[in-house]
């Protein structure tokens, strides 16, 4: 196993809504679902910018 350096953005669940343009329960929802990849920091919900992207590409994809 190789050790990589990860320098990612970190969204907060407002941020997501903004760049989505969806609602709270709709962001929560496809975290739950496991279609939108998020950790949590200390009880604080963040969302990697790149699977944010990685989301995006999937719905295209799909429409497609």
């Amino acid at each position: 196993m190789t050790t990589a350096t990860v320098t990612a953005e970190l969204l907060t669940v407002p941020q997501v809504m903004a760049r989505l343009k969806l609602g709270r329960s709709k962001v929560y929802d496809l975290i739950r679902s496991h279609r939108l990849v998020s950790i949590k920091i200390d009880g604080a919900r963040r969302i990697p910018a790149h699977a944010v992207t990685d989301f995006v590409l999937g719905q295209i994809e799909e429409a497609a």
